[in-house]
């Protein structure tokens, strides 16, 4: 596992499914994160048709994404251009680009096992039936990396959980949602700049 003192390149990859159709989506709250930190940052995205991916660089340091100066890690924030099922593909190319490896890797994805509202940053771990990390771990040959998991609680009723995650939150939790994704970027801001142990005991609940 790294430690928060390391300087090399660390790769964040939002999870979701491509497009505009999908972009409001509760499986898609990875990659709004990963979108808000960008923003952050100030990063401009750009389309790597190969890597399948979009893709921005920005520094994170102590004040945040967007710090400057030596304590300034340099990170690649990414968003996948494949479908979830297939998520392994572009995460493995991304970090074959970058010549980097899996624990350099922060993968922030959907959780049904946590109520909306919760973060759990973890390192390892098993894929708990998510198509993307499941995606993943075929890939790159190991589960182990990074993840911070965003509560999106489990389907009420007889809803199936394919049709939860492939539909928007309610127009009243709007201001749940925008906090949830602020939390969870804040999360992989410690994540590097702390460690996991600090994150885990600032974050996890």
């Amino acid at each position: 596992m790294s430690s928060s003192t390391d300087r090399g390149v660390w790769v964040v990859v939002g999870l979701g499914n491509p497009g505009p159709g999908y972009a409001t989506h509760r499986h898609n709250v990875g990659a709004m994160a990963v979108e808000e930190l960008a923003r952050r940052g100030g990063g401009a995205w750009k389309s790597h048709r190969l890597l399948k991916v979009d893709a921005t660089e920005v520094r994170v340091g102590p004040l945040g994404a967007g710090s400057v100066g030596a304590d300034a890690r340099r990170v690649i924030c990414a968003r996948t251009k494949t479908y979830m099922n297939e998520s392994g593909i572009p995460v493995k190319n991304l970090l074959t680009h970058e010549k980097t490896t899996p624990q350099r890797l922060i993968v922030i994805h959907d959780e049904l096992d946590l109520d909306l509202g919760r973060i759990r940053a973890k390192f390892g771990g098993g894929d708990n039936g998510h198509n993307g990390l499941k995606s993943i771990r075929a890939r790159l040959g190991t589960g182990d990396y990074y993840r911070v998991r965003i509560g999106i609680g489990r389907p009420e009723g007889h809803q199936e959980v394919y049709d939860w995650v492939l539909s928007g939150f309610p127009k009243a939790q709007k201001d749940d949602v925008s906090a949830l994704v602020d939390r969870a970027a804040d999360a992989v801001e410690s994540l590097i700049v702390h460690g996991l142990e600090q994150t885990q005991q600032s974050f996890n609940s």
